[in-house]
């Protein structure tokens, strides 16, 4: 019987030494392509180049244990700077290309980089806050992989000789800041390992996974590209996501799996209906969070599986599940499927005892699965006593193996010491645990707001709308998007003696200040800001308020 260890490893301790082995193994096979330019990387090119990055980083100065930053709209530039980094033992720190000012200064003072790879077009962030930052670093100019700065770290050269363990620390990502300032995630190599456990066993090297997400998210770094390159299979790389493009694009490369933001999901199901919608590659489907229209669409386009999780930064993939969408011949044709078979892949499932539903069932909003092997996941009452199935609380986790979450938010003891209390990772999140041990998500305990794949915390939204000299006070709620099941920002102003309201000035000036997806959809004037008689602001009243001022739904964020 295998060890939990053996388990979640299977025979590669971490990704870099997965990585070495289909480089040896097949050279040949390609391992990225940069859909927006059809630059393609073989497995044995990939390698190559990240043994020359990781040199160049060496030669640069960046030792093992250094934080190497990545702010660049460019996959491949980031692909090839995570590997190196890791290779050189250091960290890959990617940062938020729509990040700006105070936003951009923040992140690379917290995390002190040695080095940051910075796109030719997004110089002029950096410039604008030299004066806000406290941290010096070297700086490497991108423009794509020729005639630039980032050229010369692709000079072939030695890899160096760097020991790395499946506990060294491997990556930065930001939270998105639901009790302050985002914090940093600092995830070890076992992280990343654990995070991929039920995603790789769905791959064969035959796969071609479909990434239109950014790199500096889980999501994109690991669920699409590290997997990919763990079993050997291939990944596209696209800028953006497209909905008129999205189905060219996977039938052109042949891709067999993509993830999909609920957003995503109505806008392809609002193409031109065809009589080809199913007449392509694409056999499973990761759905966080799990829309309702979910076997509608399957069931269009002939997806086979959606899975479905639930995890975070901290934590990985946690909770997890398997919907099966269509069968036979109502999912993907015979002639374009690639990969494990549908027995192989139900069969993954039930042998783990997870979760595995029909899709044509009713399935509970907020179905997550169940937890794998290598965490206890429970539900817990304000004092930490847990739950009776069917009584909501907060969803706590605890690992059953080291280094398998988050080893700590960088640079903050206390916050990481307070999310851990009582031995249990606290979420933050409220779910719910049924009979059979499924978990499923109920709400948000936090001030965070969810647009467009990112989570936003309604304070630092408040806090940048703020700084205009004209606000004496601003407010944020969410009410739900009319499209998809995530959030729109209402933020409301509570204007400076004296300074009149102006929508379209203050529109302007979070568009300065604010990524595209942080600013509010209305922006509204109040005479004074509601308050408990705590001093805290009434979300619920502005709630109420911007509801009746639009003819809007209430949303569930409890902001």
């Amino acid at each position: 019987m295998k060890t939990l260890a053996e388990l979640l490893e299977f025979d590669f301790p971490t990704l870099v030494d997965a990585l070495d082995f289909h480089v040896a193994s097949q050279p040949d096979h390609v391992a990225l392509v940069y859909g927006e330019t059809g630059q393609a990387l073989t497995y044995g090119e990939f390698g190559r180049l990240t043994d020359y990055v990781a040199s160049g980083l060496t030669s640069r100065g960046v030792a093992a244990g250094d934080r190497v930053c990545v702010f660049s709209r460019n996959p491949i530039v980031s692909a090839l700077t995570m590997a190196g980094a890791w290779k050189a033992g250091a960290i890959f720190a990617p940062i938020n290309f729509q990040y700006q000012g105070d936003l951009l200064a923040y992140q690379l003072n917290d995390t002190s980089p040695a080095l940051l790879v910075v796109d030719r077009d997004l110089y002029q962030h950096l410039d604008d806050v030299r004066s806000l930052l406290s941290t010096q670093f070297d700086i490497v100019e991108a423009d794509g992989l020729e005639s630039s700065e980032f050229a010369m770290l692709l000079e072939p050269s030695a890899r160096p000789t760097t020991a790395i363990h499946f506990n060294s620390p491997a990556c930065i990502i930001y939270t998105s800041g639901t009790t302050g300032r985002p914090k940093g995630v600092l995830q070890s190599h076992r992280w990343i390992t654990h995070f991929l456990w039920i995603g790789r066993q769905l791959l064969t090297p035959d796969d071609i996974i479909h990434s239109d997400l950014p790199m500096y998210h889980v999501a994109g770094a690991h669920f699409n590209v590290s997997r990919a390159l763990w079993v050997g299979a291939s990944v596209v790389l696209w800028d953006r996501f497209s909905p008129s493009a999205f189905w060219e694009r996977v039938r052109l490369y042949g891709c067999t799996t993509a993830q999909l933001l609920d957003v995503m999901i109505p806008w392809l199901m609002n193409n031109e209906p065809s009589a080809n919608d199913r007449d392509n590659s694409l056999n499973k489907v990761h759905m966080q969070p799990l829309p309702a229209s979910h076997h509608d669409f399957a069931q269009r386009f002939g997806v086979n599986f959606v899975t479905i999780a639930f995890g975070q930064s901290e934590t990985g993939s946690s909770v997890m599940g398997l919907i099966v969408e269509t069968e036979g011949d109502q999912g993907t044709p015979e002639h374009l499927y690639r990969g494990k078979s549908p027995d192989e892949i139900k069969a993954i499932y039930t042998d783990h005892d997870l979760l595995v539903l029909d899709g044509k069932s009713e399935i509970p909003h907020g179905l997550t699965g169940r937890p794998g092997p290598f965490l206890e996941v429970k539900i817990v009452d304000e004092q930490d006593q847990e739950c009776l199935p069917g009584v909501p609380g907060e969803i706590v986790i605890r690992p059953k193996l080291p280094s398998v979450i988050f080893d700590e938010y960088l640079g903050d003891a206390r916050a990481t010491l307070d999310s851990v209390r009582n031995l249990w990772f606290h979420t933050g999140d409220s779910g719910i645990c049924d009979l059979t041990g499924a978990i499923r998500y109920e709400s948000r305990l936090v001030d965070r707001i969810r647009v467009r794949g990112e989570n936003i915390a309604g304070a630092q939204v408040e806090d940048l709308i703020a700084q205009h000299s004209s606000v004496l006070i601003s407010a944020v709620v969410a009410l739900p998007s009319v499209e998809g099941n995530e959030d729109d920002i209402i933020a409301f102003v509570q204007m400076v003696d004296g300074h009149p309201f102006d929508e379209v000035a203050l529109a302007q000036y979070c568009a300065t200040r604010m990524p595209k997806f942080m600013r509010p959809r209305h922006i509204i004037p109040i005479d004074e800001i509601p308050r408990t008689a705590t001093n805290k602001v009434k979300k619920s009243k502005l709630r109420d308020l911007a509801v009746r001022r639009l003819g809007r739904q209430a949303s569930n964020a409890a902001i």
